[in-house]
C-alpha cells in the first residue's frame, strides 16, 4: 500500500475533527456520500484521472449541478473533453503571455491579498478598459488563454497557499468589478464576445469557483447592459453577484478588510512601492515558503501540501505519528494495528458501495419515474389532439353537407327562374 492510501485510510479513521479540519476541512456526511459515489461511477468507467480524483473537485461539479449525479457526471467529462482539446496542460504549463505589462495598461485587472475568511481577492477595473487598445497589444484568443492560465494558477497555486494560511480549505475566489462609466455604448462586440467565451469557460469548466462577485458602481448604463449579459449567465452563479451603485463601501467592507482594499475603492492599500495594487499579484502564494508547500516543488526539507498538512496533523496528534506503527483509537484510546485499520476499511468500503449503489439506483428511478409522467402527458396530449381531430373532420363534413344544400337550393331556384 503506497503512502497516499495509508494516508487516506488514516484521514478517514481520525475521528477527531480538529485533525481533520487541519487536514482537509470538515466534510459533510451527506456531501461525502454523494462525491463518493460520483467518484466511484466515474471509476468504474476509467474516467477519473488521477490529477482530478479530488474530493473538493468533485464537489464543485456535483454542487453545480444540484448534486444529480448523473448530470454532475456529465458537467465532468464535458470538462475533461475541453481540457483535452484546447491542450490547458499545455497551456497552463508553457503559455507565455509577453504582453501582461501592455494589457495591465488599458484593462486594470489583477489578485489583491485575501477576503476575511482568506479567500484570495480579484479586482477588475472594466470601466477603465480601452478595448480598441487592447486588441492592439492582444487578440481575444490570447487573452482567453491567458484568463485559462491565471485559472489553472489559482486552482494550483492560489488556493492551495490560502488554505496553508488559513488552515482551512479554500477554494473559491471574492471578486470586485469596478464597472464606473461602462454602459451600452462602449461595451463593443469584441468586448462582448470575450466576456461571453470567459464567462462560458468558468460556468462550465471551473464551476464553484467564486464565493461572491460585488460589481460597483453600477450606473444606469450599466444596469441596461446586465440585462442583456445576466442572460448568458447561470443561476447559481447570479445568486452570488451582488450589483451595487457608488455607496458599496460598507458592504464590501464586511467581507474585506480595508488593508486588503486599494485606496482607490475606499481601503487604505496603496502598493507604492510596486507601481499599484493592481500591478502585482499579491497574496499568500509570493511568499516563497508558502509557494513551494502548496505547488509541492522538491527540494531540501520542502514538503507539498498534503505532506505539509499531514505532517502538522502528525505532529499535533501523536497518535498518527507514523503510518506503519501501530496506532491509537483517537475516541477509545485503544491501540489499533495498521491491519486492523485495513479490516475497518474494507467494511467502510461496503457499506460505502452499498450506500452509493442505492443513490444512483434512486437517481435512475426518479429519472425513470420522470420519463414514464413525461410519456403519459404526451399520450394525453395526443389523445386530446385526436378528439380534436375528430370534431374538426366532423365540423368540415357538417360544413360541406350545408354547402351542398345551398348549391342544390340556388340550382333548383334558378330553374324554376328559368321556367
Amino acid at each position: 500500500m503506497s503512502f497516499r492510501s495509508i494516508d487516506q485510510l488514516l484521514r478517514r479513521n481520525s475521528k477527531t475533527k480538529i485533525s481533520r479540519n487541519i487536514v482537509d476541512g470538515v466534510y459533510d456526511q451527506e456531501e461525502e456520500q454523494y462525491v463518493q459515489s460520483l467518484r466511484e461511477l466515474l471509476l468504474a468507467n476509467n474516467q477519473l484521472p488521477v490529477k482530478f480524483d479530488d474530493y473538493h473537485v468533485l464537489l464543485r461539479f456535483l454542487k453545480m449541478r444540484g448534486f444529480n449525479i448523473v448530470k454532475a457526471k456529465e458537467m465532468f467529462l464535458s470538462m475533461l473533453k475541453w481540457r483535452e482539446d484546447c491542450a490547458v496542460d499545455a497551456i497552463a504549463k508553457d503559455f507565455k503571455f509577453d504582453e501582461y505589462n501592455a494589457v495591465k495598461i488599458c484593462y486594470p485587472h489583477g489578485f489583491h491579498g485575501v477576503d476575511r475568511f482568506g479567500r484570495p481577492l480579484y479586482i477588475e477595473r472594466i470601466g477603465l478598459v480601452d478595448v480598441s487598445k487592447l486588441m492592439q497589444v492582444t487578440s481575444t484568443d490570447r487573452y482567453v488563454k491567458y484568463h485559462v492560465s491565471e485559472q489553472e494558477k489559482t486552482l494550483s497555486l492560489r488556493y492551495p497557499a490560502c488554505s496553508l494560511v488559513a488552515k482551512k480549505h479554500i477554494g473559491s475566489t471574492t471578486a470586485i468589478l469596478d464597472v464606473k462609466g461602462l454602459g451600452m455604448n462602449n461595451f463593443s462586440k469584441t468586448a462582448r464576445d470575450m466576456f461571453i467565451e470567459i464567462q462560458k469557460i468558468d460556468s462550465n469548466y471551473y464551476p464553484e469557483t467564486l464565493n461572491q462577485l460585488y460589481i460597483i458602481n453600477a450606473g444606469a448604463g450599466f444596469r441596461a447592459l446586465w440585462k442583456v449579459l445576466k442572460a448568458f449567465m447561470e443561476a447559481r452563479t447570479l445568486a452570488k453577484i451582488q450589483v451595487l451603485g457608488t455607496n458599496y463601501l460598507s458592504t464590501i467592507l464586511e467581507a474585506i478588510d480595508p488593508s486588503n482594499l486599494p485606496d482607490f475603492l475606499g481601503g487604505t492599500c496603496s502598493c507604492s512601492a510596486t507601481g499599484g495594487c493592481l500591478l502585482q499579484d499579491k497574496g499568500p502564494w509570493t511568499r516563497q515558503e508558502i509557494s513551494q508547500a502548496s505547488k509541492g516543488v522538491p527540494g531540501k526539507d520542502k514538503k507539498s501540501f498534503n505532506e505539509m498538512s499531514t505532517t502538522i496533523a502528525c505532529e499535533s496528534f501523536p497518535s498518527h505519528q507514523d503510518p506503519s506503527a501501530r496506532k491509537v483509537y483517537s475516541t477509545s484510546g485503544r491501540k489499533r494495528t495498521l491491519g486492523m485499520l485495513l479490516k475497518d476499511n474494507e467494511v467502510d468500503n461496503d457499506m460505502s458501495e452499498n450506500i452509493q449503489q442505492n443513490q444512483v439506483n434512486k437517481q435512475i428511478s426518479e429519472k425513470i419515474q420522470e420519463l414514464e409522467n413525461c410519456a403519459a402527458q404526451t399520450q394525453e396530449t395526443l389523445q386530446a389532439l385526436l378528439r380534436k381531430q375528430h370534431e374538426l373532420a366532423s365540423h368540415i363534413e357538417q360544413l360541406r353537407k350545408l354547402f351542398l344544400e345551398a348549391a342544390n337550393a340556388e340550382k333548383k331556384t334558378n330553374i324554376q327562374i328559368l321556367k
